[in-house]
């Protein structure tokens, strides 16, 4: 199994996520639409201001979601093609290994906790 992390813009939250919705199996996602963060492009070009112990960043949406191996690429390929814009700040997709996962409801353990 696998965690797939993805750092999104927010506005293609809706797009990328309607998508995700529609791969057979997909066992199910986290969504937190409200992460702040930068990278290195932007760091190297950005004015950050700290006002009032605020430190300003560009605001981003994340998606968590576990998956079967098998599952992994068509996972992936769907944030690609719909998160894509070719500006920076696109975003950066992780893929974790994921030892366990348990249902907390059911005790289930692997992935048919999924």
């Amino acid at each position: 199994m696998k965690e797939i992390k993805a750092i999104i813009q927010p506005f293609l939250l809706t797009k990328v996520v309607d998508a995700l919705k529609k791969i057979d199996g997909l066992p199910g996602l986290t969504v937190d639409s409200d992460v702040r963060g930068f990278g290195r492009s932007r760091a190297s070009e950005a004015k950050h201001k700290i006002i009032d112990d605020i430190v300003e960043y560009a605001p981003k949406a994340k998606l968590e979601i576990v998956v079967p191996d098998d599952m992994v690429e068509i996972t992936v390929e769907t944030i690609l093609e719909h998160a894509h814009t070719g500006n920076p700040g696109d975003g950066k997709i992780f893929i974790i290994n994921v030892e366990d996962v348990i249902k907390i409801r059911t005790k289930q353990r692997g992935e048919q906790a999924l």
